[in-house]
């Protein structure tokens, strides 16, 4: 929300400053984002009245104005801008006056004339980044005014980040309701009043859909004039606000939206034919609106429609057939209050996001529309004049919302917020926020007003007290309380002891949204049926809960990568979620991306870019800590969104533990990747669930290695003989690959591995005889089984 100091303070002027009210509304949860100025620095600018001009002898795009300035004399003004006319106001530095970056004006011959000061555009001034001509001030302006005490443009634009459920505050009414409740001062708003109707004519207004729209007003004002301009004072406003000009009517109800946070919507009237209706669209009517946008609404999308068609989307925007324009005689004004359900997550659906919606969404005061709609009146008839005629009104009581009581108990204010304030000071701070108070033993029944929709239970208003009364002044309290240690589980690893691991090798933890991109998250993993899909998301590139953690590390790295950082390694423990049978079921998982060189630029060693090897000894070592290094395999799989020859599932006990391989060619060409990309992800439940360690005692007797090469067809793994030489005999105790070899001497298709095999006897010294008779069995076993032969 943002408003301007000013006009905050006609309707409230509390005895602070900017930085104090700055400081006032955000220690009160209204946090302010930024102040600017709504000017820049500048000096001795005054009105200056063109009296008339002429060719520039010298250059054709240059004009010799005479300027009245309130001196005795005219100043002649050497300008080039294509706006200049005669009569006209505009701002003028005269010699001596200093403009924005610190420009300092002098008199000074321009192609031979003499210039006596300087004709300002708005950008000159730091008031507008773009540069249309001179600024034209308001024309009953007196020449030789200061521009800067006429315009009060020593004001500054204050912009607030509200909480979503804070939308009273989306009006600067209701931001100088808060600053008054906060400081003390006195709120100033004088009711519109009701105008009587100047014809009898009225729009017949039917409402078919009265939960969705519980309250309907329209009025119809005739005959306003074409050729009216919006007010300098309104422009200003706008602008101050953040809100471009755009047309006398369409400005005013942009007027009344910032001062009171009702949307309005103005209709030619010329062109509704048969009446209003208020109704759900038909599924494929499609309607275009005021952006030019053409869409197909679905029979969930409420709209506001003639006898024919549809003619604005309720709540969100109007529609071009029915907008008004500068040929427009006769406008129907609508004042609505829609139901927030019936709006929510519409505009997002076809990629809209407008002020009426985000007040609609979050929910207006339902006594508001009349009080708009006679405001909105009385700036017509003053500024494009016409006749009003009686208002219409559609109401259906019993689909408004109803503000139950709500029971505050004074012990349960001191409870919760640690301090004990007195009764007057409590029923002062809830009249001052609107609220309907009535004592009751040991505390109050409270109303909240309709315009704050986030207030329902006891713990609102004690929020509420708390925050008036100044979170800063309740006292600081140790927190008291019995500890107990709990005991920790054998069983079960640490995760941060995981992640120290992953630290430890150079990741850096990553803690990216559940929510992620549908498209990315379908290259990722095309199993659409179970996702869950947002119904209201926060955007359209966050529409879907994630079913893996890779989409959100994928992303980093490449914010990294553009980011100059070649070197990237990252990793997240976070929930994946998926539906199934119709429930969502959350579960933990673990994951990781690694991208660029194996080590940082040195000098002692020559770097080489990450591969497969790499990050499967990281994982090795993950594994390894929480106790599963002899019940892990590495088996070649495939995954949709990984290298097909570089890609590996993670089985734990004949159980899927995880994936882990380089992301696939297309996808890293999609992403914009331009090196490889190596990723794992395992499920962290069975991770982290290991075996109790227990001891077994050292052997007194000597170890034997004896080390044999063996030549199998090179899709054997070596994981695969290695298990399969574990389980051959109780005497070995380790079995390690030192050597794998493919070339000359190894026939083609074959590789010949290396083994070295350590055994041990707990009872006695081993013989050359038994042990000789343990790997001729191994050898057997081996050539049963892989077909592997002993290498020469």
């Amino acid at each position: 929300m943002l408003f301007s100091e000013a006009w905050l303070r006609e309707f409230t002027d509390p005895s602070c400053d900017t930085e104090q009210l700055v400081a006032r509304l955000t220690m009160a949860g209204l946090e302010v984002d930024r102040v600017v100025p709504v000017a820049g620095a500048f000096s001795s600018v005054v009105v200056g009245e063109v009296l008339g001009f002429e060719p520039h002898p010298q250059a054709d795009r240059l004009r010799v104005c005479r300027v009245a300035a309130g001196f005795p004399e005219p100043l002649i003004i050497v300008c080039g801008a294509p706006n200049v006319v005669a009569g006209m106001k505009v701002p003028l530095a005269t010699v001596g006056a200093t403009l924005p970056g610190g420009v300092v004006i002098k008199a000074a011959p321009l192609r031979g004339v003499m210039s006596s000061g300087m004709l300002c555009s708005a950008r000159e001034l730091g008031i507008e980044e773009q540069n249309d001509g001179l600024w034209v001030l308001p024309a009953d302006a007196r020449p030789g005014t200061d521009v800067r005490t006429l315009l009060n443009l020593d004001d500054v634009s204050i912009e607030v980040d509200l909480t979503p459920n804070r939308a009273d505050c989306l009006g600067v009414l209701g931001i100088a309701r808060e600053v008054a409740t906060l400081t003390g001062s006195e709120l100033h708003f004088p009711q519109p009043p009701a105008h009587a109707s100047m014809h009898d004519r009225v729009m017949d207004v039917t409402i078919s859909e009265t939960a969705a729209c519980p309250r309907y007003l329209g009025r119809l004002i005739k005959g306003i004039g074409g050729e009216a301009v919006t007010p300098f004072w309104m422009l200003e406003r706008l602008r101050r606000c953040g809100i471009r000009a755009i047309s006398p009517v369409v400005d005013i109800t942009n007027y009344v939206l910032q001062e009171l946070g009702q949307p309005l919507h103005a209709f030619d009237a010329g062109k509704i034919q048969g009446g209003v209706r208020v109704r759900f669209a038909h599924d494929g009517e499609s309607i275009q609106l005021l952006n030019g946008q053409i869409v197909e609404l679905c029979s969930d999308v409420l709209v506001i429609a003639d006898a024919e068609r549809a003619l604005a989307f309720a709540g969100v925007m109007g529609g071009s057939e029915s907008a008004v324009n500068a040929g427009t005689v006769d406008i129907f004004l609508e004042s609505a209050f829609f139901a927030p359900g019936a709006i929510m997550g519409k505009a997002r659906r076809y990629g809209l996001n407008t002020d009426a919606s985000h007040r609609y969404e979050r929910g207006v005061d339902p006594d508001l529309q009349r009080i708009a709609m006679e405001r909105a009146t009385q700036l017509l008839l003053d500024i494009v004049g016409g006749s009003a005629g009686p208002i219409i009104e559609r109401v259906s009581a019993n689909a408004l919302p109803q503000r139950a009581s709500i029971v505050l108990r004074e012990a349960r204010i001191a409870a919760l917020l640690g301090v004990a304030l007195e009764r007057q000071q409590i029923e002062s701070i809830l009249l001052a926020l609107g609220m309907d108070v009535r004592v009751q033993d040991h505390g109050w029944s409270v109303t909240p007003p309709g315009f704050r929709f986030d207030i329902a239970i006891e713990a609102d208003l004690i929020e509420e007290i708390g925050r008036v009364y100044g979170y800063d002044n309740i006292p600081k309290r140790e927190a008291n309380g019995r500890v107990s240690l709990q005991p920790e589980p054998e069983s079960q690893a640490d995760i941060e002891r995981i992640k120290d691991v992953l630290a430890a090798r150079g990741y850096h933890e990553a803690i990216t949204y559940s929510f992620v991109d549908m498209q990315r998250q379908t290259l990722l993993d095309p199993a659409t049926e179970s996702y869950v899909i947002l119904q209201n998301p926060i955007s359209s590139d966050m529409s879907v809960m994630r079913t893996g953690l890779w989409a959100g590390l994928i992303d980093a790295a490449l914010k990294n990568l553009n980011r100059q950082q070649a070197r990237v390694r990252l990793f997240e423990s976070g929930l994946r979620f998926s539906r199934m049978h119709g429930e969502i079921s959350q579960t933990p998982g673990l994951a990781g991306l690694v991208v660029g060189s194996v080590y940082p630029e040195q000098w002692g060693e020559k770097s080489r870019g990450v591969d497969f090897f790499d990050i499967k000894s990281h994982v090795e070592a993950i594994l390894r800590l929480a106790g599963h290094e002899n019940e892990i395999s590495f088996v070649p799989g495939k995954h949709h969104a990984l290298h097909p020859g570089q890609c590996a599932e993670i089985v734990l006990r004949q159980l899927r533990l995880g994936w882990i391989g380089m992301l696939h060619p297309e996808l890293e060409k999609t992403f914009g990747f331009e090196q490889p990309v190596f990723l794992f992800e395992l499920d962290q439940t069975p991770l982290l669930r290991r075996g109790v360690v227990s001891f077994d005692t050292l052997s007194r007797f000597p170890q034997v290695r004896r080390d044999i090469a063996l030549i199998v067809n090179e899709s054997v793994q070596s994981a695969s003989l290695v298990n399969s030489v574990k389980q051959q005999d109780a005497l070995i105790r380790e079995v390690v690959v030192f050597d794998v070899y493919q070339g000359p001497g190894i026939a083609d298709a074959m590789k010949s591995v290396a083994l070295g095999l350590v055994l041990q006897d707990d009872n006695e010294t081993l013989t050359d005889n038994r042990v000789d008779a343990v790997i001729a069995d191994v050898l057997v076993h081996l050539k049963n089984q892989f077909d592997a032969q002993l290498r020469e």
